[in-house]
């Protein structure tokens, strides 16, 4: 059993994000007998665990009022995970940002260098 979730998982293709990233994560959920589908939007601030157990955590403000959640990586409700913008941090988690706010919160943008050999901003 283990190894068949293991074999899903792996078969998922998952785009790549690191901590700092800002994400825009759809997922469905049950709400009164019937299934829904909502987007969360927001800085990666950690992931935990390794295979199947994995999980990130998404932080947002909504509102003036800080939300996070906590998706599992191989949760069959994650519809899809895509990346708005990569960020450039030094830290593997980043706890530090629930006491910022404003600017303040915000993470460098990952510079991206292009063929040409200049810089550009990871769209």
């Amino acid at each position: 059993m283990h190894l068949a979730m293991m074999d899903a998982h792996t078969a998922r293709k998952r785009p790549e994000f690191a901590i700092g990233d800002t994400v825009r994560v759809a997922f469905k959920f049950l709400e009164d007998g019937m299934e829904k589908g909502q987007v969360f939007e927001g800085t990666v601030i950690a992931r935990k665990g390794r295979g199947i157990n994995e999980t990130f955590t998404v932080r947002k403000i909504s509102y003036g009022v800080g939300v996070e959640r906590i998706f599992p990586m191989c949760s069959p409700q994650i519809q899809s995970v895509s990346v708005v913008r990569r960020g450039r941090v030094r830290r593997a988690k980043l706890y530090y940002l629930r006491h910022k706010v404003g600017r303040a919160a915000r993470t460098q943008e990952l510079q991206q260098a292009r063929d040409d050999g200049s810089t550009d901003t990871a769209a």
